[in-house]
């Protein structure tokens, strides 16, 4: 075979969407060679975007915050982030007394693994041949479902071999949150299946193309705005699943020291570190998949099979190169957006309370998913006029039914509270408001106590007990 030949069956775009670009089957060898290079192009893209994430969101937080971020290391502190880690892999690799050594050197890579082989079904082009680390996955919804799942292990191994109370506890929180936003996530990629017909991630993304006046088409804006609820789920849905803002309960500083990964340090350490931010790369890509058009445009005239031909009609090699590098740059631009959004969240949002957490994800994100992919249905079977009205109407109902149960607890607290008070004045009758006059002064109710009088009413034991004893 002439280097020619190879060069062309290597890099053809295959007219026939057939995955094979018309190869004759003696060459079978080049697809093996393709399917090596596109695997580890998908898997080095997210390593190696890892440190320059990770900048980028030190120096966001630093906007955010009103101050400088990392500037001193290089050009804008962008050699900060190598130095970190050179320093972190040149610390000592400790395991400690007691833990089981092979779970606890295990559960890094456990943790690290889902987030790099999700990956390969994300689509960064309209080619079978070259659109993704594994293009033609007919089942690629559920090839993400499945291999997500499998993160939680790693956190739970983590937290079991550490023989640490504070990573176990961070391992506990971690597989209850996991396992209970996994379910407000699988039923908002349900949504997007009902949308598409098809569990093919290429399907999803073509699917998602552009109508007669060249505007997007996207799953966000289908049967609107049941589109938008399941991408609004799954946005909050990945928040939980990386153990991100407000959802960082698993590596709670103020109560877990660390989390899951107290005992860990060096080079196990920094895989923790990598595969949290690996994790954020591939939910933003997958995100940009499902409801953002994927590696569409916004505009058919901002879109690679729109300026592909445009710009081959005078030179059919730059068409190519365009109509090949403009899907990578859309989809490029959509991820960091999603990057953005996580930075954002954890700028802006203090983090929930476990039972906070765990009631919004079963009571609020579980019920609204199920409620929608219902809603989806209707509108596919009846029309989208029907769909919409049942949409109102049951989160009508359900809102007004949401907004009664807050008044009434809010009601029965403050009954509770008052007749506390009120008992509290008619037992202790001696100890009453102190006058007091001058701006601000209030006239209060009988038997109705100040913050001043409650004040003195817990001071006043002590006053006598200081009286005897000075008596």
């Amino acid at each position: 075979m002439t280097p020619n030949l190879f060069f062309h069956y290597f890099f053809n775009v295959d007219p026939a969407h057939t995955g094979t670009g018309n190869m004759p089957a003696e060459y079978w060898w080049i697809d093996l060679i393709r399917i090596v290079v596109r695997v580890l192009v998908g898997l080095f893209a997210i390593l190696l975007v890892v440190p320059p994430l990770v900048w980028w969101e030190r120096r966001l937080l630093g906007f955010m915050q009103q101050r400088q971020g990392p500037n001193r290391v290089g050009p804008f502190g962008l050699l900060q982030t190598i130095a970190d880690g050179v320093k972190l892999l040149l610390k000592e690799d400790m395991n400690p007394t007691n833990v089981d050594v092979v779970l606890f050197v295990l559960a890094p890579i456990v943790f690290l693994i889902p987030a790099l082989v999700t990956s390969a079904v994300v689509p960064w082009g309209p080619s079978l041949t070259w659109g993704a680390s594994a293009p033609n996955v007919s089942v690629g919804v559920l090839y993400l479902l499945a291999w997500g799942s499998l993160a939680v292990y790693g956190v739970v191994l983590a937290g079991w071999a550490s023989n640490n109370k504070y990573s176990l506890l961070g391992g506990l929180r971690s597989s209850a949150q996991m396992i209970s936003y996994e379910l407000g996530m699988g039923l908002a990629i349900v949504t997007v299946v009902l949308l598409t017909g098809s569990l093919s991630m290429h399907d999803v993304v073509m699917q998602q193309g552009f109508s007669s006046l060249g505007l997007p088409e996207w799953n966000l804006l289908k049967f609107f705005p049941m589109g938008f609820v399941a991408m609004l789920i799954y946005a909050i849905s990945m928040l939980a699943e990386t153990n991100r803002a407000p959802f960082d309960l698993p590596e709670a500083e103020t109560e877990l020291v660390a989390g899951y990964h107290t005992e860990y340090t060096s080079m196990k350490f920094a895989i923790f570190f990598m595969a949290e931010y690996a994790n954020m790369i591939v939910v933003s890509a997958i995100c940009a998949t499902l409801f953002f058009g994927g590696f569409h445009a916004p505009l058919l005239w901002l879109d690679g099979s729109f300026l592909g031909p445009l710009v081959g009609k005078s030179s059919p090699l730059l068409g190519g190169i365009v109509a090949a590098l403009v899907p990578v740059i859309w989809l490029v631009a959509k991820i960091l957006c999603g990057l953005y959004f996580f930075i954002w969240v954890r700028a802006t949002m203090p983090r929930l309370r476990y039972d906070m957490l765990m009631r919004a994800g079963w009571l609020g994100v579980l019920p609204i998913a199920l409620g929608n992919i219902l809603m989806v249905a209707i509108a596919m079977a009846l029309g989208y006029p029907a769909g919409l009205i049942a949409w109102l109407v049951v989160f009508g109902i359900a809102f007004v039914v949401f907004a009664g149960s807050k008044a009434a607890n809010s009601f029965t607290t403050n009954s509770r509270r008052d007749t506390t008070v009120r008992l509290y004045g008619e037992a202790q009758p001696y100890r009453t408001v102190p006058e007091h006059s001058g701006h601000g002064a209030q006239t209060l109710p009988p038997n109705a106590l100040s913050e001043a009088a409650l004040a003195a009413a817990a001071q006043a034991p002590l006053d006598d007990a200081f009286a005897a004893k000075k008596g």
